[in-house]
């Protein structure tokens, strides 16, 4: 297995993500001691149109085996939540007169990970019969959602069944820095070292 998933191609991937994922090793959680069950699929922001196809062809393929695959989208959850709420208009109207940092500090308290947006895909992970779950959407949301608290807030939510982050970014290792999500390969996010990149996981 090359480790270099980036260099990869597109159809090498999807069949590495299909074995794993497709796995009973994966899917009963094992080879990763005590840690949740959190995996990151990184890949190139310029890459996005592409892995968005083969998200949905790697989903296809596992529905057919009988693997049912709940899909969280942050930004169309994000979307939902303010429908929710009744506040989406309000947000629509003023996010051109709203200085930037104005309108991120609100997006930021009204879609707080802790008291918004785990509860909701709790609500989502309680209604729904799944063997994996797929986050994505990820660089839609940024800035107002980062990435580590999301992963951060679901551990109590989402530990009994394997999750699968799709990053546009990298996902770094260093003995002196430890782990953090590069979103886009540019902006390092928080450090966040409790997920496995999921092309160094072995069927």
């Amino acid at each position: 297995m090359n480790k270099d998933e980036n260099m990869m191609p597109l159809d090498q991937r999807l069949e590495h993500l299909f074995k794993v994922v497709s796995s009973s090793r994966f899917l009963e959680k094992q080879g990763i001691g005590n840690e949740v069950p959190f995996f990151i699929c990184p890949y190139r922001p310029e890459e996005a149109v592409e892995m968005d196809r083969v998200r949905r062809q790697l989903i296809n393929r596992l529905n057919q085996t009988g693997i049912r695959i709940l899909e969280i989208n942050l930004y169309d959850l994000s979307i939902e939540l303010l429908k929710k709420r009744n506040i989406w208009e309000d947000i629509m109207s003023i996010e051109e007169e709203l200085p930037k940092d104005e309108l991120l500090e609100t997006l930021q308290g009204v879609l707080d990970s802790q008291a918004y947006l785990i509860p909701a895909i709790g609500d989502k992970i309680g209604q729904s019969e799944f063997e994996v779950m797929i986050i994505s959407g990820v660089g839609e949301v940024f800035p107002f959602i980062r990435s580590h608290n999301v992963l951060n807030n679901l551990q109590s939510t989402a530990k009994d069944k394997p999750t699968i982050m799709f990053f546009p970014g990298a996902y770094t290792h260093s003995l002196g820095t430890g782990s953090s999500l590069d979103l886009f390969g540019r902006l390092r996010d928080d450090k966040y070292y409790r997920a496995f990149n999921i092309y160094f996981y072995e069927a």
